[in-house]
This record gives structure tokens, sequence and C-alpha cells, in this order.
């Protein structure tokens, strides 16, 4: 039996997420399809994190094991011809019997695109949330920084059906930072795990900051243990991508 890590990098927009889920497309299901047939059974996929319908991937972290002998690069010459084209294996390596891309990650960065402008390209409307309105950038720069370290990101979480395994909802934000660059803002964030909608709830009250209807004391009570502030609101999935996973 071989453990075999891949990085896998797609568009999101035609998936219901990363999630196996009975009669839609996903990303898990269509990987599992395609290495199981070059296997001859059913091989399970596991991923990093559960991207959500519409979000996409430059680097998403997944495993499984088969016991095909076939080389690496071999395999990932075969996988990449049966995917589909929204969807690339980038890397294959073997990995320890033991290795599991979820549980042994320690650092996660996502990057959210907000394009300003006034036109947006049919070309850039799968990958950018189009906010052409005003914005105060001043203090969604200065908003930002605020959310590194441990935090109770609970304000910041959809509700998980994981919730009963994993109740905690404090994680650890490393960077957190939002760039101007052109006609659009880059919000990128890198930390030890992420929340259901966590990111997209972020950027969705960054986008409040800028409009004026968040000042630092509200945005900053969101980060306190027991906060009531309802989660939201979130930004739209296009816009967010998994950028890479450390190990």
């Amino acid at each position: 039996m071989r453990r075999i890590k891949i990085v896998v990098s797609y568009d999101g927009t035609d998936y219901h997420g990363w999630q196996v889920q009975p009669g839609l497309p996903t990303i898990q299901g269509v990987l599992e399809q395609v290495i199981g047939g070059i296997e001859g059974r059913a091989v399970n996929v596991a991923g990093s994190g559960r991207t959500d319908a519409g979000v996409h991937a430059l680097g998403q972290v997944a495993a499984f094991s088969i016991d095909n002998p076939i080389p690496v690069d071999n395999l990932r010459r075969a996988v990449n011809r049966l995917l589909p084209r929204d969807i690339r294996v980038l890397g294959v390596e073997e990995a320890a019997l033991d290795f599991h891309p979820r549980f042994q990650a320690k650092r996660k960065t996502y990057e959210y695109r907000i394009f300003r402008g006034e036109i947006c390209s049919p070309f850039e409307r799968r990958y950018v949330c189009h906010h052409p309105y005003p914005l105060g950038i001043e203090e969604m720069l200065a908003a930002t920084p605020l959310l590194e370290g441990e935090h109770d990101f609970t304000a910041f979480a959809a509700s998980d059906e994981r919730d009963e395994s994993e109740p905690s909802k404090v994680r650890t934000v490393f960077c957190s930072r939002l760039a101007p660059e052109a006609d659009r803002l880059i919000y990128r964030v890198t930390g030890s795990g992420f929340l259901k909608h966590m990111v997209r709830n972020i950027v969705g009250v960054l986008l409040e900051v800028g409009k004026g209807n968040v000042d630092r004391a509200a945005f900053l009570a969101r980060l306190q243990p027991g906060c009531a502030i309802p989660a939201g609101p979130t930004a739209p999935a296009r816009g967010l991508f998994l950028v890479s996973v450390e190990y």
C-alpha cells in the first residue's frame, strides 16, 4: 500500500464545493472517480479542508492510498489526462502511510479578490467580488491586522455539522493583510485553520468597515469570547482562493 500526496488547483465555479455530495459535482467526487478508475477500486481522497461551492484553489492538498505501482510522475500525467480541464493536479509525491492532509496541516493561506472598477470583465467575473462603490480603504487597512493572534472567531463562522466534534471556535491568525493593487483589493490571511465561511465573513465585515457601518470598537467586539453578534455578512464565494497549505 502506498500513500500519495497531491497538490490540486481548480476553478470551483461549476462545483458544489470539495466534499462529495450525492448527485452533485464536487472536486473530491471527480478526483475519487478518476483515481478509483486507475486503481480499479473505490479510493477515498482526503483533502486538507472543505472549500465551499464556488470557491477556487491554487494549492489544495489531498492524499489517498493505492496499491498501483505506477511512478508518481506517470500518475500525475494519467490523472490530468482524465480530469476535466477546470481541475489540475500540479504535484504528486509519496507520503508517510499515516499522512493526513487535514489533521497534520500547520498553516493555511487564503486570498480574497475584490474588483473595484466600474465594469467587471466577463473574463474575470468568476474570480472576483465586484464592488465598484465607495469604500474607506484606510479604515479597512487598519482593521485587518486586528485579526492577528489567537481569537474566538465565533462571530465570523457559519454553523457547521462538525461543531459537535470540534466545539472550539478559537483559531490563530498569523498574518492578516489587505493590499490595494491597481483596480482591486487583495485580502490575504494565513492561519492555523479556518472555520466554515470564516474568510468570506471576515471580508464581508471588512466591506462593512469600508462602508462606515462597522467601526473599530464594533470590529473588535466580534473577537471577544462569547460574542453574540451574528456572523456575516458573507462575501461571495467566487472571490476566494485557497492559496497553500503548509505542514
